[in-house]
């Protein structure tokens, strides 16, 4: 009888314990909830006063929920790499930020909230650098499906890159060259490593390629930095083109 009532004296503070910790964890989202909404409602007209919340710029992702970073993303990827909505865009593909703001939250009521403060938040805090901002104009800097005229830096390209590609994709690409598909353009990353990831989104054990840039634009492909890790061409000739032994860059960033 004693270590029955042991027994139900354990399982009755493992369920307290549970519950307690699902309230907390209630009242932890809650809060938070409510302050966010606080300080994008708020905010601005605090700031209109003369009044701030303390924020600074590189914090300005903590005024958006998981759910608005999801949907300002999703938003800026579909307008600015694709098109959607069909909002006036430049040939350098910058599109107006008080065009996208209206057109997203006149399609979607339930993005109401949207702010020209949630997508600077967005483009500042972005490490892969996906978008850049310009005198009330943004543009995706990579990843576009459409065609567009973009200007980039050719100055200081790495002698190196890197493209991954399946087994059967390499030994065509090796032959012919890489030439774009769902993109507009040859996306190319700056190391090994960035290469195989963003294989390894997309297909198991990528066989990375190793792009001789020297050799590319001598051959009249120009190269140009996009991001922090991403160069685009408008295509690469296989003679630019070999595979990477991963013993030569395992380890290397």
């Amino acid at each position: 009888e004693f270590i029955i009532s042991l027994n139900s004296c354990f399982a009755f503070l493992f369920l307290s314990f549970s519950c307690f910790s699902s309230f907390v964890d209630f009242l932890v989202k809650f809060f938070k909830f409510i302050f966010i909404d606080f300080v994008n409602d708020v905010g601005p007209k605090l700031a209109a006063e003369g009044i701030t919340l303390g924020f600074h710029n590189h914090s300005r992702e903590f005024m958006m929920s998981d759910y608005e970073v999801e949907k300002v993303g999703r938003n800026l990827a579909g307008i600015l790499r694709h098109g959607k909505y069909g909002l006036n865009m430049d040939a350098q593909g910058f599109v107006s930020v008080r065009d996208i703001i209206s057109k997203v939250r006149e399609k979607n009521p339930r993005m109401s909230w949207m702010r020209a403060r949630h997508i600077e938040a967005l483009v500042e805090t972005d490490p892969k650098g996906r978008y850049m901002m310009s005198a009330g104009k943004m543009r995706a800097t990579y990843g576009h499906t459409i065609d567009l005229d973009i200007k980039l830096d050719c100055e200081n390209i790495p002698e190196d890159l890197f493209y991954p590609a399946s087994l059967d994709d390499a030994e065509t690409i090796l032959e012919s060259g890489i030439v774009p598909t769902d993109r507009s353009m040859v996306h190319l990353s700056l190391t090994f490593q960035d290469a195989m990831r963003a294989g390894s989104v997309r297909m198991e054990d990528p066989v990375i390629l190793v792009i001789d840039t020297d050799a590319c634009m001598d051959l009249g492909f120009d190269i140009g930095r996009a991001a922090r890790t991403v160069f685009l061409c408008r295509e690469v000739p296989a003679e630019a083109i070999s595979v990477a032994d991963p013993d030569e860059y395992e380890g290397v960033e």
